[in-house]
């Protein structure tokens, strides 16, 4: 059975470009965040993943066509590159309306106890879960 892609669309809302249309940089991070937010919320939790501390430790950004007003709502690929014992890689591919690709992003998510300010392990069913959305490293 092939591996999952998690898919939703992102709203480009009005007050997120400039004078000249076009999407801040900085808001290509936005994209990516809430699409993560929902990936955890539509898959991850319902699979009886109980909700956890993550934080991001490392993020790269490629910026491959500029996202304008008319290019939403933007649809975000979230696919996972490797699970490992306390932490996860993550990729993010951003599309416009269109179907071109504007942006890829790859992070590192990191299992976070707040109260110890430390990574913890990952349970075997976060593992399983986000597993079930690898994929193997190939060029975008």
């Amino acid at each position: 059975m092939p591996n999952k892609t998690f898919t939703c669309e992102v709203e480009v809302r009005w007050g997120d470009s400039d004078r000249l249309g076009h999407v801040n940089n900085t808001l290509f991070l936005e994209y990516t965040q809430e699409a993560r937010v929902k990936f955890f919320r539509d898959r991850v939790f319902p699979a009886g993943v109980r909700p956890s501390a993550m934080v991001v430790r490392k993020m790269e950004i490629e910026f491959l066509k500029p996202i304008t007003d008319a290019s939403g709502p933007v649809t975000v690929e979230v696919s996972i590159l490797a699970v490992g014992n306390t932490s996860f890689g993550i990729r993010q591919v951003i599309r416009d309306v269109h179907g071109a690709t504007c942006g890829v992003a790859d992070a590192v998510m990191v299992r976070f106890d707040a109260k110890t300010e430390s990574s913890v392990p990952l349970t075997e069913l976060e593992r399983s879960v986000l597993s079930e959305y690898s994929i193997t490293e190939a060029a975008h």
